[in-house]
């Protein structure tokens, strides 16, 4: 079986949901990372007290301040990153931070649609062209040729829900907001792999699955506990390879439609 073997890792929106668990089971690995970047938007919140509570139990975890809508804040992170690794580079970069507002394609509004947008597409843009120095360093430190998320990887965190095959779950809300960014993202995803792939730089959209966050309803809707979700998520990342560069994938590395 294939393991994750980054030694450097960034999570955005890692202060809740399925960010936090990452960073957790991250942690908890035998071989796990030498560096995880935690970041969110408020570290000094009451939102990030689980966040602060893993990074003082657990060295190596780096809380970082980081807002995706912000670019002087994406900026100043991507600094702090490139300080702290001492002239490695960043393994994995893993754009999970997003937003949703319920609205239905009636009452949508453009306000609403600008902000998910911010957040979900031009935030992970922001993000790869920032930290590109980074996963570029990183991809040059592993001679073999290939790619891995234990080399150099963006993994976007997108959803079915933007499937225009699938259009996953639309008897349970229209989010169109949500919907058409995770289709915007998927084709960023699809960009980032052509132009960054002269630098064996892996880049996948991946489905997460429908887990009990609060963004996934909690229980009452999700049928997938959290934690097993982000296990299988892991175990996923571990096996990916350039067959998957540019791929929409499953939470098990299933390939899904457009």
């Amino acid at each position: 079986m294939a393991v994750l073997k980054a030694c450097s890792v960034l999570v955005t929106g890692s202060n809740r949901g399925i960010g936090l668990e990452l960073v957790k089971q991250l942690v908890e690995k035998s071989n796990r990372p030498q560096w995880i970047f935690a970041t969110c938007r408020d570290p000094d919140g009451p939102r990030a007290q689980d966040l602060k509570t893993l990074a003082a139990t657990y060295q190596g975890v780096e809380i970082i301040q980081l807002d995706t809508t912000d670019p002087f804040s994406i900026r100043a992170a991507a600094a702090r990153v490139t300080e702290r690794l001492k002239g490695a580079g960043l393994n994995l970069l893993i754009n999970n931070a997003g937003i949703a507002k319920p609205n239905s394609l009636e009452s949508e509004t453009p306000e609403d649609m600008i902000e998910v947008y911010k957040t979900n597409v031009i935030g992970p843009l922001v993000m790869s062209q920032e930290f590109l120095p980074l996963l570029r360093k990183a991809a040059q430190e592993i001679p073999q040729k290939g790619m891995t998320c234990s080399k150099a990887a963006i993994i976007n965190l997108s959803s079915s829900c933007g499937s225009i095959t699938n259009l996953f779950a639309w008897e349970f809300g229209h989010i169109i907001n949500y919907r058409c960014s995770k289709a915007a993202l998927n084709m960023l995803t699809r960009c980032q792999s052509l132009g960054f792939a002269k630098d064996e730089i892996l880049c996948i959209s991946l489905h997460p699955g429908w887990l009990q966050t609060d963004m996934g309803n909690g229980p009452s809707l999700a049928p997938t506990k959290l934690d097993e979700g982000v296990r299988i998520i892991l175990n996923t990342l571990a096996c990916l390879s350039e067959k998957e560069n540019g791929a929409f994938v499953n939470w098990d590395g299933e390939i899904i439609p457009w």
